[in-house]
């Protein structure tokens, strides 16, 4: 275990696409029509594509298209990929990337099954701005509403913050971005977490393409995971907008449990979801009373951006 911690704290971690290299320039979302044979209409489809390092991909196909626009949660088609030359080739897939351009041909490979472009997401509530009397936590001009606040010099919130505020029922909206970390895996590429009152964690990873766990991006940590993963490549600005409504006591002891819907990208993948209790690495333990906005360090340069909080009355 020791010799791993120590290869994945060594492993490259990006966090200007300029110097992101090869790799990054093929990962990401490719959307398009294919046709799955000569005999039937084409669909719409959509692949994530998953840099592993040193030109090795891994591909994630949807039919309908991809997660949140259009795929129904059927099966997934996989393959391993690989780049030469300047052609990244999915042998399995019978398919190949080139020039941000994804094509498939059939087995004998003379002729276009489909073409998918690279596309490239945006939240519909990226850049969202806070209502009249909204509290704002950071909107780049400085980090002293944190403890222990920390900006990059290009004006983005560093992980590893608590802020000096406390909210008990509030509505959050917050833009982060994870690092490219090609060589790295699970919870070692992109880690933090977005922890509600300090207590309840909404998970912050670079698990594009994966399944979507609890421990995943958008995963309420050990609760429930996201009903649709809507995680973005690395490197994308990703929103989730939350509404949190505290556990209830009564002479010290709790009779509701805390409540909690969160919109990733601006899908909802948790809908008034019961937290039975305080994540395990949380600053505070469940309880009555408000609680900071904390954002995790887990050793991984996740940043942060335009955070502001509703409180409910």
């Amino acid at each position: 275990m020791a010799v791993a911690a120590t290869l994945q704290a060594k492993a490259p971690a990006f966090t200007d696409p300029a110097k992101a290299g090869a790799d990054f320039e093929v990962q990401g979302e490719y959307a398009g029509e294919v046709q799955p044979d000569t005999n039937k209409d084409k669909i719409k489809f959509g692949v994530q594509v998953i840099a592993l390092g040193n030109g090795k991909f891994h591909a994630v196909g949807y039919e309908g298209g991809l997660p949140g626009a259009g795929w129904d949660g059927g099966e997934k088609k996989e393959a391993d990929g690989k780049t030469t030359d300047g052609v990244t080739v999915f042998e399995e897939a019978d398919a190949e990337i080139k020039d941000g351009v994804m094509t498939f041909k059939n087995d004998k490979g003379d002729e276009v099954m489909g073409t998918l472009k690279k596309i490239v997401r945006k939240s519909p509530t990226l850049g969202a701005k806070p209502p009249k009397g909204a509290v704002i936590l950071f909107d780049g001009n400085t980090p002293d509403n944190f403890e222990k606040g920390r900006m990059t010099p290009d004006g983005l919130l560093m992980e590893g913050v608590t802020s000096k505020r406390k909210f008990k029922d509030f509505t959050i909206h917050l833009e982060f971005r994870t690092p490219f970390m090609p060589k790295s895996r699970g919870q070692g590429r992109g880690n933090s977490g977005f922890y509600a009152q300090g207590r309840y964690e909404v998970q912050i990873l670079d698990s594009f393409g994966l399944e979507g766990k609890d421990n995943e991006c958008g995963g309420i940590y050990k609760v429930g995971p996201p009903k649709v993963h809507m995680c973005f490549p690395p490197l994308s600005w990703q929103t989730y907008d939350v509404d949190l409504t505290s556990a209830v006591f009564e002479d010290g002891k709790k009779v509701k449990n805390a409540r909690m819907t969160v919109r990733h990208n601006g899908e909802v993948i948790h809908d008034d979801i019961e937290i039975p209790n305080h994540t395990t690495a949380a600053p505070l333990p469940d309880g009555e009373g408000p609680g900071p906005v904390f954002l995790q360090n887990h050793g991984n340069p996740v940043r942060f951006r335009n955070i502001w909080v509703v409180e409910k009355e």
